[in-house]
């Protein structure tokens, strides 16, 4: 089978959503957005759900309301998005939170679902998404006593601990929020790592639940095995692939792979990749094509039938750091393509 197989462990996932659960100083939420960051929220979520998440977090009410029929009633979803024109049936069927980003989010919530539930997004410096200071100064006391279950704001440089942006962003929230009964919610993974400041009422893990820095000591959770689809022979001097990018210097054993960049195996990645065939590094040879990838084998004491991409020994962040991205890319961009196997759960 030509087929790749893109292993997901739902057992070492919850065991890292434990983990920064248990480092929090506050209850832990869950953040499932964008696919669970493309390892399937309809098997992400309920793993997280059974392992005692009560909180989740997702981007677009469409995701919400997709997150809904797979939990059911009972957990709490927040809608990072806020409510966006259109967004009210999505919001009152699915019981959402949406976490309200500005003056015209809040009065359109206001008038289309009167007393439906909502939170309240800060902006302590980010200029991402969230009300800024002074806009929040003239709302908060029309805003306060309406409810809001959670009020939040997120951190711009929590995966650099000593950048001064955080100590910077964690005064302007607390000044924001000062006397507030509402919870509130500052940290995502990098900013739990930062110590308990930072942790208010509700913490937000996402990358750091999939194996992802700057969780330093998360499980490994994606495994991406190759098959081997054809070994060739290349004497000295031949060229391997597109545009003759690669040649050889030496006899050769050149494998090719079924996997490339329609698979999420980013093109850029090529010049500095490898794969493992058992614990024999295998260097990419030539250009990342759409369906097929070159690899020297030569060194490679038995023929492979596979070889591995992502597992215990290359993390979604050595891949990352190969594609000059980060490992929430390479963690989105995996392919549907994949022969998906999850583990446990």
């Amino acid at each position: 089978m030509a087929q790749a197989r893109l292993s997901i462990d739902l057992d070492a996932l919850c065991a890292n959503w434990q983990a920064l659960a248990a480092q929090s100083t506050a209850e832990a939420a869950a953040v499932v957005k964008a696919d669970a960051y493309g390892l399937g929220v309809d098997r992400v979520a309920p793993a997280l759900a059974r392992h005692g998440a009560r909180h989740f977090f997702v981007a677009l009410a469409e995701e919400g309301a997709q997150l809904r029929r797979i939990l059911g009633d009972g957990p709490e979803i927040h809608v990072f998005g806020g409510h966006m024109a259109g967004d009210a049936g999505l919001i009152r069927d699915a019981a959402l939170v949406p976490m309200l980003n500005s003056l015209d989010q809040m009065l359109r919530h206001a008038e289309a679902l009167p007393g439906a539930p909502f939170g309240i997004q800060l902006d302590s410096g980010m200029n991402r998404l969230g009300m800024e200071p002074a806009e929040w100064a003239a709302l908060r006391e029309v805003a306060l006593p309406l409810g809001p279950r959670l009020i939040m704001s997120h951190l711009a440089c929590a995966d650099e601990p000593r950048h001064p942006m955080n100590a910077q962003q964690l005064r302007a929230f607390a000044e924001m929020t000062q006397g507030v009964d509402a919870p509130r919610s500052l940290a995502a993974t990098g900013g739990i790592l930062l110590g308990p400041d930072y942790h208010f009422e509700l913490t937000r893990p996402g990358i750091g639940l999939y194996g992802g820095l700057p969780f330093v000591d998360a499980l490994p959770v994606v495994t991406l095995d190759i098959p081997v689809i054809q070994v060739r022979d290349v004497a000295p001097g031949e060229t391997v692939g597109y545009g003759n990018t690669w040649t050889a210097s030496r006899p050769s054993r050149i494998a090719t792979i079924s996997g490339g960049y329609a698979d999420g195996i980013h093109r850029i990645m090529g010049p500095q990749a490898s794969v493992r065939a058992g614990e024999t590094p295998c260097p990419v040879v030539g250009r990342v094509s759409m369906d097929l990838i070159g690899i020297d084998v030569t060194d490679v004491p038995e023929e492979p039938d596979t070889v591995e991409l992502l597992g215990l020994h290359q993390s979604v962040d050595t891949l990352a750091g190969w594609a000059g991205t980060i490992g929430y890319e390479i963690l989105t961009s995996l392919g549907r393509r994949y022969d998906r196997q999850y583990i446990g759960g």
